[in-house]
């Protein structure tokens, strides 16, 4: 049984930070991050701050964050304590990595001894609530606070007992984040392309076409050293098959449909096609340098672009080259839009939290402080790490910065607010793992693809033998889901 119990424990804590998609997740592909930003030197080391005041009260934080996030939200936390400090007597904030994170959150969770705010991820909302680790905010959020976010950050930490996204509301947004496609055109130039329309995305047809003529030999030493896109089956993989109509599992989320898929089929024929027809880089050459670093390189022609990763994009030192977005090729069994994934990772408080008010006040100043999010966007500092959480800062001040100069951003920002907000040409909704108790099921997936870009399967085959051990995996995660709610 307590086996059992901690098997629980660490999906549904790998559920809450592994596949967020927003600018702090690490998990490694190829020496990369999950986003396909470097990880950073100096980042592996824990900080401590306490802030105090004249009160009573304490609350613990503890969080994951990048060196450049910390200062940022260091200053929130001290300014909170200011405009409480007849309540509070200490606020200590924790900062760490999120492998650190991981390791620590297990031993909270098996000796029930959590922060009063920490994180929580959308595929870990229903697991955390029924195994009684977070509180609900309807009473201590107003509807003003959570009415200034993105649409979907209400939805994906929403909680009835039964179904994600209505119900209870358990957190406040750190960020909402989305893969949008970026290009590079200095290659678009020189091989005398016009740029991708971003009113109007490419084919599979198109694209392809595009990529075969951006793939080139360019020392003619008889070896492809520029490639149309580079591709990371964990993350830069589903939007290809997103974008024609494809879904892994039955509407209840309880049955794995690949192996008689035709959208499926087609669109994973198209994606590892791609490899097969040489117009990205090999598995053997990815492994050996990731496409994130031939991105920077000016190796590639169309790479994924978190909005994580505009500010090292834009940045001459980093990415010495002209780029702008555009959306995922759109699929011939789609519904003509461009789609992909978006992903968050949200402030949670504590169900034992002593001071859940005041923890609560606290979530709500570092996810919808306007003086906050302008810093975290860019609009103060110049630098965007996010887009702001704040549906009218986002439209307005942030674009008004991006319009005149002041914030460097690509042109095409229209792209990302598209896929967030949805309109005829796109959209992006959360991964189907988000929906499912742990992300396990998918696994064999992801990892199985390369044996079809390397030859060694047909797609056919790969989606026959994949079911069943696909089925057992998700059968597993919901074992895991009724073991909690019993």
């Amino acid at each position: 049984m307590k086996k059992k119990l901690l098997a629980m424990t660490m999906a549904m804590l790998m559920g809450a930070v592994a596949v967020t998609g927003c600018s702090t997740t690490t998990v490694e592909e190829s020496g990369e991050t999950a986003e396909g930003t470097p990880s950073e030197e100096g980042e592996d080391e824990t900080t401590t701050d306490s802030f105090t005041g004249n009160g009573d009260k304490t609350l613990n934080v503890f969080l994951y964050m990048q060196e450049h996030e910390k200062e940022i939200y260091k200053d929130l936390v001290a300014e909170f304590v200011d405009e409480h400090k007849d309540e509070i007597k200490e606020v200590v904030f924790e900062i760490t990595t999120q492998d650190e994170y991981n390791t620590k959150m297990i031993a909270n969770m098996t000796a029930n001894d959590l922060p009063d705010v920490f994180y929580v991820g959308p595929s870990a909302v229903r697991s955390y609530v029924d195994n009684g680790y977070v509180l609900a905010l309807d009473d201590y959020v107003d509807a003003d606070t959570v009415g200034k976010v993105w649409g979907t950050t209400q939805e994906i930490y929403r909680y009835d007992g039964s179904n994600v996204g209505s119900g209870s509301l358990y957190a406040l947004p750190k960020d909402l984040s989305c893969f949008a496609f970026a290009y590079n055109k200095d290659l678009f130039d020189e091989a005398g392309l016009d740029y991708p329309d971003p009113e109007n995305p490419y084919t599979y047809d198109e694209f392809m076409e595009v990529c075969k003529a951006l793939t080139k030999d360019k020392d003619g030493d008889g070896e492809v050293d520029q490639w149309g896109v580079a591709n990371a089956n964990q993350f830069g993989m589903t939007p290809y098959l997103y974008s024609n109509g494809v879904k892994f599992l039955s509407d209840d989320m309880t049955k794995v449909n690949v192996a008689n898929n035709d959208q499926l089929k087609e669109a994973l024929t198209f994606y590892t096609d791609l490899t097969i027809e040489g117009v990205t880089p090999t598995v053997d050459q990815d492994a050996a340098l990731g496409g994130y670093q031939r991105w920077l390189d000016g190796q590639i022609g169309f790479y994924a672009c978190g909005t994580w990763d505009v500010a090292a994009f834009m940045d001459d030192a980093t990415f010495p080259y002209e780029w702008d977005l555009c959306g995922w090729p759109v699929g011939p069994s789609g519904d003509g839009k461009s789609h992909t994934w978006m992903g968050s990772v949200g402030y949670c408080v504590s169900a034992n939290s002593e001071n859940p008010d005041l923890a609560a006040q606290l979530i709500a100043k570092l996810s919808t402080d306007e003086n906050g999010q302008k810093a975290v966007s860019g609009i103060t500092t110049g630098n965007s790490i996010q887009l702001p959480n704040i549906v009218d800062l986002a439209y307005g001040e942030f674009k008004d910065a991006v319009a005149d100069g002041t914030l460097p951003f690509p042109s095409n920002m229209d792209v990302i607010f598209g896929y967030f907000d949805g309109n005829d040409h796109y959209e992006a909704a959360l991964q189907e793992t988000d929906y499912t108790y742990n992300a396990e099921w998918f696994d064999p997936f992801w990892q199985g693809v390369s044996n079809i870009q390397s030859g060694d399967i047909t797609v056919e085959e790969f989606l026959q033998e994949v079911e069943p051990e696909m089925q057992s995996a998700l059968d597993n995660a919901i074992e895991l889901q009724n073991s909690a709610t019993n």
